[in-house]
């Protein structure tokens, strides 16, 4: 069998040195003390529109955290346009539409990826039906016994404006980062994406700004600034 190529470099690997990639750990340390008390295991991502960089956000941020030797677990939970096994360069052949189908068991669909501490579950083929699916009874469960294999479980999610997947997903959620290109997104979209996480009581972990205008940015918004393709 052929070895599936890496459609997208991960900057958190190929340069961990750069200041983008520094901007993911000031994001992995920002998210670890967002707060004291509360345990955040189970991160989602999205964002408002589509190609806005939630997937390659998520990716690195999970390369990130596996950084720190912690176990993380990478669901990709796009189950309409799934995009992790591309990033990866893994089988979508079996995912987590195969484990919620009772179609193979969760230790199955569960791939080691080149990065230590780092596991993907990819989405697998796609449902008639994704939203009933991520709002079943076998999806709790599923989120339920990673929690106690994994340190740390980081969901990509739709776009939240467009299918109630990802509010389904923030539900079931400890918190979640959205993603927003300041290039394309209006104010009132941003808000709009925010409004509907409030509407599940979602807790807004923080915004990832993409693609920042670099001679009017400050370097703190260059470190979100890296174009991202999905």
């Amino acid at each position: 069998m052929s070895r599936l190529i890496p459609k997208w470099n991960l900057i958190t690997e190929t340069n961990p040195k750069s200041p983008i990639s520094e901007g993911y750990r000031i994001l992995r340390t920002n998210i670890e003390y967002s707060s004291i008390d509360q345990s955040q295991q189970i991160i989602m991502v999205t964002s408002s529109n589509p190609s806005e960089g939630k997937s390659t956000t998520c990716a690195n941020m999970a390369v990130a955290f596996a950084q720190t030797n912690k176990r993380v677990l990478l669901i990709d939970a796009d189950l309409r346009k799934p995009t992790q096994h591309h990033i990866f360069g893994k089988s979508n052949r079996f995912g987590l539409t195969s484990a919620l189908f009772n179609q193979r068991e969760l230790q199955e669909v569960i791939q080691h990826t080149n990065t230590d501490n780092l596991s993907l579950i990819p989405a697998g083929p796609t449902p008639p039906n994704p939203s009933e699916l991520l709002s079943s009874k076998r999806m709790a469960a599923l989120l339920d016994t990673t929690k106690g294999m994994y340190d740390m479980i980081i969901v990509d999610t739709p776009p939240i404006l467009f299918v109630t997947d990802a509010q389904i997903v923030a539900a079931q959620s400890d918190g979640v980062v959205l993603v927003v290109d300041s290039g394309k997104v209006r104010k009132e979209v941003a808000l709009k994406a925010k409004a509907s996480l409030d509407h599940v009581k979602a807790k807004l972990l923080g915004v990832v700004l993409n693609n920042v205008n670099r001679k009017h940015a400050d370097s703190y918004y260059y470190y979100y600034g890296e174009k991202n393709e999905s």
